[in-house]
């Protein structure tokens, strides 16, 4: 891992604490790159709630083990949103978002494994890790206490050049559509995670939210085999969830259908970071069923005890997936054909590209096309 790389617990006590990020992490001006003159520019967000403008980047010398990449597309997250306003209290800035990259390798550190220049790859929420810790040398590298976010703390895609480690940049199947593929780094294995980790082909799985996460949570869990129902508080997106390959649709807002599904479910994905009647949502669940939350909830959640006792219920959530389980996604999104419902802006409309996630009218993902 490169020396530019902050670990995870140092970088969220520093930015609480309003310390500086290390200077090789984040830096502004003239830019050369290391025997080449080409300038990394990029989309930079000053401070919490402003509109990005376009600056220069002194990338200074690239790590042993990193990957420079020129960007081609990148996905607009909704987490992009969340740290541009802060919301969740650690951005720091000047900060360059954008965690949902796809790109072409320019150079690499001369310790990067089975990479190489000219390879088109992925980058997504994290882009390192400590690599020795028991959690990366198990295959977690997502849970490793030292994972370094791509966009808090480290330059992220929303520019014309990324770096990341070797093990954190993905090779991406030939199959895949590159142009709608950015969204699958982050949102899409956010969703494949838990399908992965807890469904069966046989199972009975609700997707609560049809959003930029649930609807494709539908497409891999109808692709995966499992009886797929849809909740959305949208009559409106019936159709929709049903043409992404959910067997049902249900209103979330009609108590009485939710009532008639009480103990139906072996795994609930909740996508949405809104309230909701959780008594309700657990209630829909078989024994040994689970909820599991992927939507970033900021309130509490309540849930009474004995609706999980009882049921020998479970409830539990997960961040996106390891480099392997990362790359097992895509293979598996290229083999069924699964690509997000995309949207796509010219990176130098980004501040409008914003402005229309905020609004709630993406329609499902947002991806950005670098014209640098």
């Amino acid at each position: 891992m490169s020396t530019s790389t902050k670990t995870g617990n140092e970088l969220s006590k520093n930015l609480k604490q309003n310390q500086p990020v290390a200077a090789s992490a984040v830096q502004f001006g003239q830019s050369v790159r290391s025997g080449d003159a080409t300038t990394y520019r990029a989309w930079v967000a000053k401070a919490a709630k402003q509109p990005m403008v376009l600056d220069t980047v002194e990338l200074g010398p690239l790590g042993d083990e990193d990957v420079e990449v020129a960007v081609e597309h990148c996905g607009l997250c909704h987490s992009d949103l969340s740290v541009l306003n802060n919301e969740w209290g650690i951005s720091k800035y000047p900060a360059i978002l954008g965690h949902e990259v796809i790109g072409r390798i320019t150079a690499v550190g001369p310790n990067a494994k089975r990479l190489k220049v000219g390879q088109r790859v992925g980058i997504g929420w994290n882009s390192g890790s400590d690599m020795h810790c028991p959690q990366c040398v198990s295959g977690n590298h997502h849970l490793c206490p030292q994972v370094q976010p791509t966009i808090i703390g480290h330059r992220g895609g929303f520019a014309s050049h990324i770096r990341a480690h070797w093990v954190w940049t993905i090779p991406l199947p030939e199959e895949l559509n590159l142009a709608e593929a950015g969204p699958l780094l982050c949102g899409g294995i956010t969703v494949f995670a838990p399908l992965a980790m807890y469904a069966k082909p046989t199972d009975r799985v609700g997707i609560i939210g049809i959003g930029g996460l649930g609807h494709m949570a539908v497409k891999f869990a109808a692709a995966y085999g499992c009886d797929v129902t849809a909740f959305t508080s949208s009559e409106s997106k019936f159709d929709e969830a049903k043409g992404f390959g959910a067997n049902h649709v249900v209103c979330t807002k009609n108590s009485e259908a939710l009532k008639k599904l009480a103990g139906n479910f072996n795994l609930l994905i909740c996508t949405v970071n809104v309230k909701l009647d959780w008594d309700a949502e657990i209630g829909t669940l078989a024994p040994n069923g689970r909820l599991h939350v992927v939507g970033a909830v900021l309130e509490p959640i309540p849930v009474a005890a004995f609706s999980l006792i009882m049921g020998q219920r479970s409830l539990s959530g997960s961040p996106t997936g390891s480099p392997v389980a990362i790359e097992t996604m895509l293979g598996f999104a290229a083999r069924h054909k699964i690509t997000p419902q995309t949207e796509h802006f010219p990176m130098s409309k980004i501040n409008e590209a914003f402005a229309r996630l905020e609004s709630g009218h993406a329609h499902y993902r947002i991806v950005l096309d670098a014209d640098f």
